[in-house]
């Protein structure tokens, strides 16, 4: 290393450390308004908002690390014990993902491990209360991951009365004692539910539930992810509602076009269908479900379709009570892009025209955000059939010619990559990503995937994930976390799939996806890769938007070299005017301005924040918690550490 490079490098610290200003002195602590996290978005609406008030803008520096637990369930990536290979070609397992958002209840929390198990922790002190482990095989080809868990509670005091819900990934459904963490008993069998009842048969590893179920009455509601780009025949998306006492079904909602066949031949749930993985949101007032749809499988290929996508990357509401379908609103039509709606939808009310209107806000991995009337699904601003490409599908493909665009609320992803776009580390880097943008089929958004690789702005994780967005329910502002990096989409021939992991049978083609990426590893787009953004929903107005992250953890960067970093996660906002956010790629949980998107503080966290952090007030200490359990993509190791940050005690 030279000595030009050192001083530069010296040279960036100083600066960095010089622009950080000490806190000023803590005054007086506000006495702050005690506050609950009872819902993994904090409401049944998943608004991702607190009305928790004693940090503040003012005093948020002087955060500090209040309490960790760590559960010790970590994983590291590698082949899989005892086999070759197992239900994927390569035979390796990913490392561990702690994504979970925590809930917390009365003055206790609850959380799941990405093996599922289910820990009790003190929110005051994060002193363990009690932990079930549902003995998922830790080693069996699973994505580990559980998001959260459910709470449901009867109004009434005794043994289960209040419940904990959790799914699993080999698609049980579980009710605990929040008491004692005991099962159950009276749910289903012996205080569980086989949800893969019903289905065609499959790999354990098609057929999980990795998010949350939803609380509605007496229902506890839940879809599950389906694995991507295996086969035509994979699984049944069905969303299903089971009675929170005796896990009885009480109904199955089948996404297959009105009048179309919804069973097999055997009798189970038709196969193929669009799926539901992320988190449900649900309008107990009105008897209301949300569900977010992935699109129907394969995610690349749907020549076979024929209208069996007619539910895909779509909002769709249905009657709480019966399943009934309410109305859907579709984002993507003939999703081949694998631009699955991957948020929660967000229930909020927003000003139309002078008028309150109780809304549904849907963002997307395109960067798009849709606003639609929560009991009507109308769009509350015009949407726009605009014509897509129509060139470049491979053989028996079909492509729709329009996609709906909406107007009013500004998209935050540009789909047009030019060579004026094109950016490198060093000249070498940015000459092969200049040639590689050349080679690529490259007609702006919904360019369809084909033989020859295609560019796609934005990539199939977004533009804005799963992660979702935080909404204040007085000012409608919404601040969300937006992927800036385009992906490539290559078609194989069926002839020349062996070893491919994303085989999509049943079709001419298997697949590979990935990052429009230099030959060292780099975005071949001009930072920032990712950005907080800040949009008045009301007004249709971005407010604000900074960068996201920083290279500081990452190789071969230097250190605080480039701001602005690719990867998944979550934000949270509180009444006081703060935006918590964290991000896979950055061991940092940092907090914003609201109202102009500065940086307020910084947390260290020991690897990255892959998930999205909460806030909560027992007693007279309000506390901010995220989970640091890294990414099973690579970019941060893996982690086990719930750690809770707060004023110090005077």
């Amino acid at each position: 290393m030279n000595r030009y490079y050192l001083s530069t490098l010296a040279l960036a610290f100083l600066l960095s450390v010089a622009c950080t200003p000490a806190p000023e002195r803590l005054g007086e602590i506000p006495l702050g308004v005690p506050s609950e996290w009872p819902a993994y978005g904090a409401t049944a609406g998943g608004s991702h908002f607190s009305r928790a008030n004693q940090i503040t803008p003012e005093n948020v520096a002087h955060l500090e690390l209040a309490w960790e637990h760590r559960s010790g369930d970590i994983r590291e990536a590698g082949k899989i014990p005892g086999s070759a290979q197992g239900f994927l070609p390569q035979g390796y397992i990913s490392q561990s993902s702690l994504q979970v958002t925590p809930i917390v209840v009365e003055d206790r929390l609850y959380y799941c491990t990405p093996f599922n198990r289910v820990f009790a922790l003190d929110a005051n002190s994060g002193e363990e209360l009690w932990v079930f482990d549902p003995e998922i095989d830790h080693y069996a080809d699973l994505l580990s991951n559980c998001r959260g868990v459910s709470s449901w509670q009867s109004g009434k005091q005794g043994f289960c009365e209040h419940r904990i819900l959790l799914g699993t990934l080999d698609a049980r459904l579980i009710a605990l004692d929040a008491a004692t963490g005991r099962r159950c008993e009276d749910f289903g069998d012996t205080g569980e539910v086989d949800t893969s009842h019903g289905m065609v048969e499959h790999h354990p590893a098609e057929y999980s539930i990795t998010s949350p179920p939803a609380i509605l009455g007496e229902n506890v509601i839940t879809g599950a992810l389906v694995l991507d780009n295996q086969r035509t025949d994979s699984p049944s998306g069905v969303i299903r509602a089971y009675n929170v006492r005796t896990g009885e079904l009480v109904w199955a909602w089948h996404p297959v076009a009105p009048g179309d066949r919804t069973l097999e031949a055997g009798g189970e749930f038709r196969a193929g269908t669009t799926n539901v993985w992320s988190i449900i949101s649900v309008d107990e007032e009105r008897d209301l479900v949300f569900l977010p749809t992935g699109n129907t499988t394969p995610d690349y290929y749907g020549g076979h379709r024929q209208g069996s996508d007619y539910y895909s990357s779509s909002v769709v509401a249905l009657r709480g009570s019966t399943g009934e379908l309410v109305w859907h609103f579709q984002t993507v039509h003939h999703d081949i892009w694998d631009y699955d709606v991957p948020a929660q939808p967000t229930l909020v009310d927003l000003q139309v025209d002078g008028e309150t209107v109780p809304a549904v806000v849907q963002v997307t991995k395109m960067g798009m955000t849709f606003a639609l009337h929560r009991e009507t699904g109308e769009p509350l601003w015009p949407v726009e059939e605009r014509p897509v490409p129509q060139t470049g599908a491979v053989v028996g493909e079909y492509l729709s010619p329009t996609q709906p665009f909406p107007t009013h609320i500004p998209h935050l992803v540009d789909p047009i990559v030019t060579a004026d776009d094109v950016w490198g580390m060093v000249l070498v880097d940015q000459w092969a990503c200049a040639k590689k943008i050349a080679e690529y089929n490259n007609l702006g958004w919904y360019t369809p995937p084909s033989v020859e690789g295609t560019l796609n702005s934005p990539a199939n994780a977004g533009g804005n994930n799963w992660g979702s967005p935080a909404i204040h329910p007085d000012s409608g502002v919404m601040v969300v976390y937006t992927n800036r990096v385009p992906g490539i989409t290559r078609l194989i021939p069926r002839q020349q799939c062996e070893g491919v992991s994303q085989q999509m049978k049943g079709t001419p083609h298997c697949v590979q996806v990935g990052m429009f990426m230099s030959p060292l590893g780099i975005p071949c787009t001009k930072p920032p890769w990712g950005t907080l953004d800040a949009i008045d929903l009301n007004a249709g107005k971005v407010l604000w938007s900074v960068p996201l992250g920083t290279t500081r953890n990452l190789a071969p960067f230097p250190v605080w070299w480039i701001k602005g970093l690719p990867g998944l996660g979550g934000v949270m906002m509180t009444d006081s005017g703060l935006v918590f956010a964290g991000i896979s790629n950055s061991h940092t949980l940092r907090a914003f301005d609201v109202k102009t998107g500065a940086q307020l503080w910084e947390g260290k966290l020991p690897t990255g924040a892959n998930a999205v952090p909460m806030t909560y007030q027992v007693g007279d200490r309000q506390y901010v918690l995220i989970a640091a359990g890294g990414h099973w993509g690579g970019g941060s190791p893996p982690g086990d550490h719930i750690m809770a940050f707060a004023l110090p005690v005077k």
